[in-house]
């Protein structure tokens, strides 16, 4: 497309540069390398970052300090890449600017080049996109039949689409869909594309719109007319973020915030909006050059510098529960008989988690009793029934007279009162079954 890897920044591939910058920070740099890599970045930026007039600035601030000698006492590579960067983005502020150094990265970059395939991707990147399974680290049912997507960076389709496909239709008979992006740093807008389209009906809806500068060329993204599989625009959505959700991965929540589509739960997000890819800069240098901005139809801006602001704040730690209760209250208000009960069974284990139910000791000691052939004893850690002579079972408090069973997930206890008086208690089945037990007399 419009440079060697036009890529938002994908989180892994920063993390890739970083580490691979720390090992190598016994590589000495010369001031005459310096130089080169110096009037490289600049014309890479001049030509192609998305303000020619931030380019401009950024350039003449890193060729004024070189002649300061502001450099002169770096020797190590990675100290070079890194005080370019920081000095590069106390001008743009621009957090997907970055300068490594990566010999591997621009041989390959240069190779791309020769064979004259702007849109080639390096073969070292598609091996570490393969063993990420291509950013889909955890698909499964989570309780109440709400699907959870834990997805790590929106790779390309047409490397990842078979395995966005089969992701979605594993996922397409939930009841709600929680989309995990806490640890996602971006990727490609095709992904977005691919897996928006589940989440809508047929008819195209419009996603984004893109400026790249170096063709000054306008882009728009819709959901796509035809998808493999059920599409689900019924479906309640909710994506989790954090401070560490970057670039597509921001894209996507921000586009599904201002549709409507989706509650957005967790932290404010990073705050990149401008795709690009990484240029080569020398035989050891490459600089990731943002070549392009989003313009979202709905807003006619972005999230640059801002982030996306969630509609539920809460720590990333506590998303995924925050978003399970709330996907499990939405189902409980909209649903009714067997279904109802079955959301509202799974809810109240949730709700006991996020903030466990407080009795107090003499309310528990006055359950204390022989039910029936059942019994309820006190001890000295707590409530324990025995549902069999023979058999002890501790009580964990769901509410003030609704206990959990250990070990029994299928199986509830409810102490029934009347007039603040203790006369039985009721085994509650996850099947809606309930038999009930009168206190014995003492």
């Amino acid at each position: 497309m419009r440079n060697a890897i036009t890529l938002f920044l994908t989180a892994s591939a920063a993390f890739l540069s970083s580490m691979a910058m720390a090992q190598d920070g016994s590589v000495r740099i010369e001031p005459a390398e310096q130089k080169q890599v110096i009037d490289s970045v600049s014309k890479r930026l001049n030509d192609n970052y998305v303000f020619p007039e931030v380019a401009k600035k950024m350039t003449d601030l890193i060729q004024a300090n070189y002649k300061k000698g502001s450099y002169q006492s770096i020797a190590s590579v990675a100290t070079f890449a890194e005080k370019l960067t920081e000095d590069l983005r106390s001008v743009s502020k621009d957090k997907h600017l970055r300068v490594n150094f990566n010999p591997k990265q621009a041989k390959e970059l240069q190779g791309s080049a020769q064979n004259g395939d702007n849109d080639d991707v390096p073969a070292s990147y598609l091996e570490e996109m393969r063993m990420g399974n291509y950013g889909f680290k955890e698909i499964k049912l989570i309780e109440g039949n709400v699907g959870y997507l834990d997805l790590r960076g929106f790779s390309e389709t047409r490397y990842a689409g078979e395995t966005a496909v089969a992701a979605m239709n594993f996922l397409s008979n939930a009841s709600a869909l929680i989309i995990d992006l806490r640890n996602n740093g971006g990727g490609s807008p095709s992904m977005i594309q691919l897996i928006t389209s589940y989440l809508y009906g047929s008819e195209s809806v419009h996603l984004n719109n893109f400026y790249y500068r170096p063709t000054n060329e306008n882009t728009q993204t819709w959901t796509l007319p035809y998808v493999q599989g059920k599409r689900r625009p019924d479906m309640p959505v909710y994506v989790l973020t954090s401070k560490k959700t970057f670039s597509a991965a921001e894209e996507f929540t921000y586009n599904l915030k201002n549709l409507k589509r989706a509650t957005i739960i967790g932290e404010t997000t990073g705050g990149g909006a401008h795709p690009g890819g990484s240029m080569r800069a020398t035989d050891r240098f490459t600089v990731w050059v943002p070549t392009g901005r989003a313009i979202n139809p709905i807003t006619n801006t972005n999230w640059e510098g801002t982030g996306v602001q969630p509609d539920v704040e809460v720590k990333a730690d506590e998303a995924l529960l925050t978003a399970h209760v709330k996907a499990l209250e939405g189902l409980v208000a909209k649903s009714s008989g067997d279904a109802k009960q079955r959301y509202q069974w799974e809810l109240l284990s949730l709700q006991s988690k996020k903030g466990p139910a407080q009795v107090d000791e003499a309310t528990l000691k006055s359950y204390v009793g022989t039910y029936g052939e059942k019994k309820v004893v006190w001890e000295e850690d707590g409530l324990y029934f025995y549902p069999f002579p023979d058999r002890k079972v501790k009580l964990k408090p769901l509410t003030n007279t609704i206990f959990a069973l250990t070990d029994f997930n299928s199986v509830r206890l409810q102490v029934l009162t009347e007039n603040n008086t203790v006369i039985g208690i009721a085994e509650l089945f996850s099947n809606g079954r309930v038999d009930k037990h009168l206190k014995k007399a003492l």
